[in-house]
């Protein structure tokens, strides 16, 4: 996957915002089990997934021993086991860490992503949503719940979708009716970058790529990386940054001036080149994206990306960002 570009048509957008919306996607899915499984993902995974406790959900990265972002993903514990859901593009590199990572003897790593799919449901009203069409759901956010042969799933707050529900392809499709019944819209892969790109959340292949730091990508802010459980690849360069430098550069929000999407991925602050554009959203004319620029253009500062006048802004974008 490379940039990500959306031209959205506004009736679309606002009924998976403000309504409800589900979105049934493929990504790598690997379940991992065994006596040692806690311990070992531990050490291979950029937040705790010890201190959350059983039926938790957690999101974070593994990395490389240089601390750049080998992909990112979604921990479920749930019992002995824990479920990480990836995006399809880091399943080769999750099946390599795992094979190098996981000792046999205490947990074992099954690629379950053939034949499995998760529906991400979307919107204002998601939760409700949810609790209409019987199929279950956790107390609160953050947690997991298993309901028969399905995961499901609540995001924590400020993630990019309300609830999750994860097994196998069969199951998750019917799930995805009942919520249709229910009132939710079926949605695609557009919707589903709609919402990450409004919640300033980057994703691998676009925002994220291989000399990517977690820093760089809002990690600090979107809750993906621990300070305090300890040691994990990468961990080293990780912390000499929060506790003794900063990022280079970093992930901020776009506001284009005018109408009509940008031409090109250049960042201008005058005369000098100071980032890229990575991912845009253009809804009625009016477009907002996300790009990687250096630390020092704040929020508020006035650039030309892709060959147009635009603001930088702070993430999450603010809810009138596509009217104003």
């Amino acid at each position: 996957m490379g940039d990500v570009d959306l031209t959205l048509d506004r009736d679309r957008l606002e009924q998976a915002r403000r309504a409800s919306a589900v979105v049934v996607d493929h990504p790598a899915v690997f379940r991992v089990s065994g006596p040692g499984t806690l311990a070992c993902l531990q050490g291979l995974f950029t937040n705790d997934l010890e201190t959350p406790g059983d039926e938790s959900l957690v999101y974070g990265a593994m990395l490389t021993p240089k601390g750049m972002i080998v992909t990112d993903g979604w921990i479920a514990r749930h019992g002995a086991a824990l479920t990480l859901v990836a995006p399809a593009g880091g399943r080769e590199s999750v099946q390599t860490i795992f094979q190098r990572g996981l000792p046999p003897r205490l947990a074992l790593a099954d690629d379950a992503t053939d034949g499995s799919a998760v529906a991400w449901i979307l919107g204002d009203h998601g939760f409700h949503t949810l609790a209409q069409s019987g199929i279950g759901a956790p107390d609160t956010a953050g947690r997991v719940v298993e309901r028969g042969p399905l995961l499901v799933a609540l995001a924590p707050e400020g993630a990019p979708f309300v609830a999750l529900v994860a097994g196998a392809t069969a199951e998750v499709e019917s799930a995805a009716r009942r919520l249709q019944l229910a009132g939710a819209l079926r949605g695609d892969a557009d919707d589903l970058h709609a919402a990450r790109i409004l919640a300033g959340w980057p994703t691998l292949g676009a925002e994220i790529d291989e000399k990517t730091l977690p820093q760089e990508v809002r990690y600090d802010e979107i809750g993906g990386v621990s300070y305090t459980k300890g040691c994990y690849t990468g961990q080293e360069t990780v912390a000499r940054l929060h506790f003794r430098g900063h990022t280079n550069r970093e992930l901020r929000g776009l506001a284009w001036r005018e109408p009509g999407a940008p031409d090109g991925r250049g960042v201008l602050a005058g005369d000098k080149e100071v980032g890229t554009v990575r991912s845009t959203l253009t809804v009625d004319g009016r477009t907002l994206g996300l790009a990687i620029v250096r630390r020092e253009i704040e929020p508020g500062t006035e650039v030309v990306a892709g060959g147009r006048e635009a603001r930088v802004v702070q993430l999450p974008f603010g809810g009138d960002e596509l009217d104003a």
